[in-house]
């Protein structure tokens, strides 16, 4: 009976010594988990980046191929109007903040109270 109860805790012994490094040995299960969870998280970073990247390459094809891009940066960075055309500008009314300043209430104040937004029409003048 001794002999069986030794031999128990030697092969006990044994698997615990061959489990060691499955689980937390150099390439145990948790590094691979670990190296997993990583590899999962840097490719959402690369799917986001690659979205990026197709958008600017679109951008960028669009810029060398195509006059509508340049057209819309022309119009809405640096206000530039065709020729022959109008430019609008709506303004909506504006309310005096609480704290703000008398000239600024005094502004608003000299506006109709029924106003709705003004629209300000001017030619191209070169």
């Amino acid at each position: 009976m001794p002999m069986q109860r030794i031999l128990t805790y030697v092969f006990l012994a044994l698997v615990v010594a061959l489990q060691y490094p499955l689980w937390l040995g150099k390439g145990g299960w948790l590094r691979v988990w670990d190296l997993d969870r990583q590899v999962t998280g840097q490719k959402k970073i690369n799917d986001d980046l690659k979205r990026r990247n197709a958008g600017m390459e679109a951008e960028v094809r669009d810029l060398k191929n195509g006059v509508g891009a340049i057209e819309e940066r022309a119009r809405y960075e640096l206000g530039m109007v065709k020729e022959d055309e109008f430019f609008f500008q709506v303004l909506e009314p504006t309310v005096p903040a609480a704290g703000a300043p008398a000239g600024a209430a005094a502004a608003a104040a000299a506006l109709p109270a029924t106003a709705g937004p003004r629209v300000s029409a001017a030619p191209l003048v070169r």
